[in-house]
């Protein structure tokens, strides 16, 4: 039987940090921009971890 292939675009979004969680972008900092206040795109900018809940998910993508 074939091997089974990693989703494409997880592996371009999630990054395994050296502890073995997941390293995510922020959503909505896409396009309408003028609408958010400068706090809310600043705290968009950074990265954050994927949450405990969705782990199992993010690793079946990657490791399938």
């Amino acid at each position: 039987m074939p091997k089974m292939k990693s989703t494409s675009g997880a592996k371009k979004r999630f990054k395994k940090t050296a502890s073995g969680q997941f390293k995510r972008r922020k959503a909505f900092r896409s396009h309408i921009l003028s609408s958010k206040s400068r706090k809310r795109k600043r705290q968009l900018r950074k990265p954050t971890l994927v949450d405990e809940t969705e782990i199992k998910k993010v690793v079946a993508m990657i490791q399938s």
